[in-house]
């Protein structure tokens, strides 16, 4: 799967907590972006705390990733998208951060891998069945 599957959006003005003495956003910020944009991603879906997610199934972060392309500012106005690339084995989620302010300049792209569980914690080797059929309607 290679489209933008279900993407969403999210916008978000820096704010003065997340930079340093140069006005810069720490790196470790973009990975709680990230989470921002996968909450509303998945509450899109129907897969935050719900009928599935909690009673039955948990997810836990396996792999993540951020290549930062441009610094981002105290001030800025940034977009976040979140979209699903591949739902079969694991949830693959991709995001993209946009500085609104600069011109639309990607200011970096990145992933998040999940792994599914039953209530036991036992891991599943295949995303069940009633998740993928959510994340493909």
């Amino acid at each position: 799967m290679s489209e933008r599957l279900h993407e969403t959006h999210i916008e978000l003005e820096v704010p003065f907590r997340h930079v340093d003495m140069l006005g810069v956003v720490w790196h470790g910020h973009y990975y709680e972006y990230f989470e921002e944009a996968r909450t509303q991603l998945m509450r899109s879906c129907g897969l935050d705390t719900g009928d599935l997610i909690g009673p039955r199934y948990a997810f836990f972060v396996i792999d993540s990733h951020c290549r930062y392309t441009a610094p981002l500012h105290y001030r800025d106005r940034i977009r976040v998208a979140a979209w699903f690339r591949d739902v079969r084995h694991r949830i693959n989620i991709r995001y993209e951060i946009t500085n609104l302010s600069k011109g639309n300049r990607r200011a970096a792209r990145g992933h998040t891998i999940l792994a599914t569980t039953d209530l036991e914690r036992n891991l599943l080797l295949e995303t069940p069945h009633e998740i993928q059929r959510r994340l493909s309607e």
